[in-house]
């Protein structure tokens, strides 16, 4: 059956001018110093700017900046020998495979970040032969960055770290327009992640490998507690007097 204001048109004409001198009626009712309604004043306080997010997944302000503020890396792309503190003789032998066996300081990279089983071996074993690859065609280890540069990505959107155009925004001022849109600047920040294992491999595994080992434990240690239950002791029931 057909609704009742589908049969009789003329009643959404009624129904209209019903809203027209309800609306008439409350304007004239009203004070002129009276508050608005709460619907009003609610369509009133919300600001104009919506809410968004970042590129990495990190909330936004109503001001379009990031909530949560981007941390510095632990040490410089430069810092070859770390810091002097309680991870120095991690970092220097950080810095021995970084100049020896970079497969090796890649693969353990890899395996902290993303502890599945078999992700040293299949990580390590890519990385050497590449390197072996473009070491026998081109003289050089040039094929290898193209496959670890996604590593320092990862790295920096897990722990929330500032890029190079952030970097450089914050110290000198250049790339703003670059920093202030989300989307331009991820692909900024993996155009420069990339240059930086082409041109600094060594120097980029370290300092990845630096991050890693103060922020993330080896997959190897068990983090979790052990609960040890210590059995009651032998009661024994003395004679009454």
């Amino acid at each position: 059956m057909a609704s009742s204001e589908e049969s009789s048109p003329l009643l959404t004409k009624q129904n209209q001018e019903q809203q027209t001198k309800d609306e008439k009626r409350s304007n004239t009712t009203a004070k002129p110093g009276a508050a608005p309604p709460p619907a009003e004043a609610m369509k009133q306080s919300t600001p104009a700017v919506p809410m968004g997010w970042t590129a990495d997944g990190v909330p936004m302000s109503f001001l379009g900046e990031p909530m949560v503020q981007r941390s510095q890396w632990d040490s410089g792309l430069f810092s070859c020998l770390g810091r002097n503190d309680e991870f120095c003789s991690s970092d220097l032998e950080v810095c021995l495979l970084g100049s020896v066996a970079p497969c090796v300081l890649y693969g353990s990279n890899v395996e902290r970040l993303g502890s599945a089983p078999g992700t040293f071996t299949n990580h390590c074993l890519s990385y050497t032969g590449l390197y072996f690859i473009g070491k026998t065609l081109f003289g050089g280890n040039c094929l290898a960055p193209w496959f670890s540069y996604p590593s320092r990505t990862a790295i920096r959107r897990k722990f929330n770290l500032e890029g190079s155009c952030e970097a450089l925004a914050r110290s000198c001022g250049c790339c703003g327009s670059l920093v202030e849109d989300e989307i331009q600047r991820e692909q900024c920040e993996s155009a420069c992640d990339f240059a930086t294992h082409v041109f600094c491999h060594a120097c980029a595994l370290c300092q990845e490998g630096r991050e890693v080992r103060r922020r993330l434990l080896h997959p190897g240690f068990n983090s979790q507690p052990v609960l040890v239950t210590i059995p009651p002791g032998v009661q024994t029931m003395g004679r009454g007097a």
